[in-house]
């Protein structure tokens, strides 16, 4: 799919913002951590990736009823919905100058469109040693769900499946869409906000 881009200037994708708080404390310590153990930008970025990939729970997956709306909440408690995931990634790579933003799916909310749609968050990244972006899906895998840092052919979480219409948005958006803050910010218990709360199209 050919992305698009919500802005041709790279540095708004470098923008810290209260979703991105790159300068959180702990935030930039991880992010100089990571730094430290690799050697290029491309290694950092598949570093960074999957620490948040596989360090960072995703809520549901551990039937947590914590609900965190930030970069540096979903490090502090080390877990998060795809938004808060996707929002800590961004962070970290923005805290190395690496341009980041947030790239959105419409996706059943089980395995049949009965079940009602979601809006699922990943990352878009540009490498600037390729001179590209590439997609990056950080919500943390399972059995059934396989997403990989891949510089040939995305490897995400989800397959978007358009007999089922569901959706592959291709804006790269310089920071997390409104409707996803919102929801984060509204809910009380994260349990009935993945059931009942996200939102269900762009």
């Amino acid at each position: 799919m050919e992305m698009q881009l919500e802005s041709e200037q790279l540095e708004d994708y470098l923008i810290e913002s209260v979703e991105v708080d790159f300068s959180h404390s702990a935030v930039a310590a991880l992010a100089d951590e990571l730094s430290r153990e690799t050697d290029s930008e491309i290694a950092f970025v598949r570093k960074a990736f999957e620490y948040v990939r596989d360090h960072i729970s995703h809520t549901w997956d551990i039937q947590s009823t914590r609900v965190t709306s930030s970069a540096s909440g979903a490090l502090l408690h080390r877990e998060g919905i795809c938004y808060a995931k996707s929002m800590l990634l961004c962070a970290l790579l923005r805290s190395r100058d690496v341009p980041a933003g947030f790239c959105y799916q419409r996706l059943t909310l089980g395995d049949t469109p009965d079940t009602g749609y979601v809006i699922h968050a990943l990352n878009g990244v540009y490498l600037q040693s390729l001179g590209r972006w590439v997609r990056l899906d950080a919500r943390g895998n399972k059995p059934g769900i396989d997403a990989q840092f891949s510089l040939e052919e995305e490897q995400l979480a989800f397959p978007v499946r358009t007999h089922y219409e569901e959706i592959d948005y291709p804006t790269i958006y310089i920071h997390p869409y409104p409707s996803t803050v919102e929801v984060l910010k509204r809910a009380k218990n994260a349990k009935d906000m993945y059931l009942r709360q996200l939102p269900s199209a762009l």
